[in-house]
């Protein structure tokens, strides 16, 4: 039986709050939520992916290659999960309407928009790079992501609001050596991020950004060999230092400049994005949240 005094019936009381808060008592966050992630076939993204479609949310993947978007499908629809996807090369605007249209017809509308692919075609020095290089790596890794989010912001407006996260990295705000144009545009999203914040908000559309910092994924596996080249393949965040991670003595070094000493998995940005995208950040906006493992991450 419950105690009937004051003291009795506060505990009960506070005890639900906490759970409120907490999220305690809460299952699905993201209950029937639709989806947009880009560049999720794979490492971050692909992880992002999976966790929003885990808390409830209807999930479109997308990526250049249709076998690594069938893969993707395929393994996370294995899960039990509700994850279609199509391919989108953000940087054409066929493919990126594509991707809108692909949300709407499957499943109506769109309320969550991850923005994460990006490239990296240069290693050297700033003096070296080509307009070319700029070109390549402001179109993709700044002009797409604002884009993207234009496209998506009508469906979301249909739908009261919605919530988007722009993957940028911690070389926005520690510029990493040789990656002179990639550090530059992922500084420039965090302005990105702040201003599309400011300007729809009144549409009920928070908008915010992850830096992720060193990551393990199996793209570091090409790095390493690529490592001496005048060019690198297009690369995705932090984790193209990822390269580290291949080479335990180099790992142990890199570990001892970390706060938490271990490196991060794709898993440790996904929970932090899912957050970002529910109700429980619903008084969030136009911040970045650095998951660094304690990097020093100030401008």
């Amino acid at each position: 039986m419950h105690k009937t005094g004051l003291l009795g019936l506060c505990v009960p009381v506070w005890n639900s709050v906490r759970m409120a808060s907490s999220g305690m008592n809460r299952r699905d966050p993201l209950a029937n939520k639709v989806a947009l992630v880009t560049a999720s076939t794979d490492g971050i993204g692909f992880a992002i992916a999976r966790r929003l479609a885990q808390d409830g949310a209807h999930v479109v993947v997308s990526s250049r290659k249709q076998q690594n978007v069938d893969q993707a499908v395929s393994t996370l629809q294995g899960e039990g999960l509700s994850v279609t996807g199509t391919v989108c090369h953000v940087g054409k605007a066929e493919d990126r309407e594509r991707l809108v249209a692909t949300a709407v017809k499957l499943h109506g509308g769109i309320d969550i928009l991850v923005s994460n692919a990006a490239v990296n075609p240069f290693f050297g020095s700033l003096m070296d790079i080509t307009e070319e290089v700029w070109d390549k790596t402001l179109d993709i890794n700044v002009k797409a992501p604002a884009l993207m989010t234009k496209a998506v912001v009508p469906e979301m407006e249909k739908r009261g609001g919605g919530s988007v996260v722009i993957v940028a990295s911690i070389a926005a705000f520690s510029p990493l050596p040789g990656l002179s144009p990639y550090n530059v545009s992922k500084t420039a999203l965090l302005g990105l991020t702040k201003t599309l914040a400011i300007e729809l908000a009144p549409r009920n559309i928070r908008v915010n950004c992850l830096a992720p910092g060193l990551i393990k994924t199996s793209f570091s596996r090409m790095v390493r060999k690529e490592s001496s080249a005048s060019h690198w393949n297009p690369l995705k965040g932090i984790h193209l230092l990822g390269q580290l991670w291949m080479d335990k003595e180099k790992e142990e070094r890199m570990k001892e400049t970390l706060q938490i000493r271990r490196l991060g998995e794709p898993e440790d940005c996904a929970g932090i994005v899912s957050f970002l995208c529910s109700e429980d950040a619903s008084y969030i906006t136009g911040e970045t949240v650095v998951v660094g493992g304690g990097t020093l991450s100030r401008l």
